[in-house]
């Protein structure tokens, strides 16, 4: 989803200035008849300009229901803090994606339970592997699992 990873993480980023003066100068391009907000048409346009890609319907319904309702469309505040979550949760994939690869050492795009253990045993040597286990079959099912069954693998999202 556009805004929401789902976990609770403490807000480790700011933009830099450039990047801050980049999305007002992207919201100015797409606010063209200079009405001082960006109209649904023109935040898909921004989101395609700063993320190259176009919103699903889904997405842009999400933040178009978010805007106050006082208001025609998304204010440069508003569309700053859209933009910087955005930002958040790309990085955040980032650097799950870049962790999974380091312990990926077959280049399968995926985690044995093997593989997991053994990344475990790397980074965390003192982990009973019963917590290793417990941990593999929350990140593999969402939910906790007791006893043991097929050796499942895990994929980054």
């Amino acid at each position: 989803m556009f805004f929401s990873e789902g976990r609770a993480r403490s807000r480790t980023w700011e933009a830099s200035p450039s990047e801050h003066r980049m999305w007002v100068e992207v919201f100015k391009a797409c606010d063209e008849d200079h009405k001082g907000y960006l109209s649904r048409e023109d935040f898909k346009i921004a989101v395609v300009m700063l993320f190259g890609y176009k919103p699903s319907k889904i997405e842009v319904d999400s933040v178009m229901s978010s805007i106050n309702p006082n208001t025609s469309g998304i204010l440069l505040e508003g569309f700053l803090n859209i933009v910087r979550k955005k930002k958040e949760a790309q990085r955040y994939r980032n650097e799950v994606r870049h962790i999974f690869t380091a312990f990926d050492t077959y280049y399968r795009g995926f985690l044995t339970l093997e593989d997991f253990k053994k990344a475990f045993r790397q980074v965390a040597p003192k982990l009973p592997e019963r917590t290793v286990l417990e941990v593999f079959r929350i990140v593999v099912t969402g939910c906790t699992v007791d006893g043991h069954g097929e050796e499942e693998a895990w994929e980054p999202e």
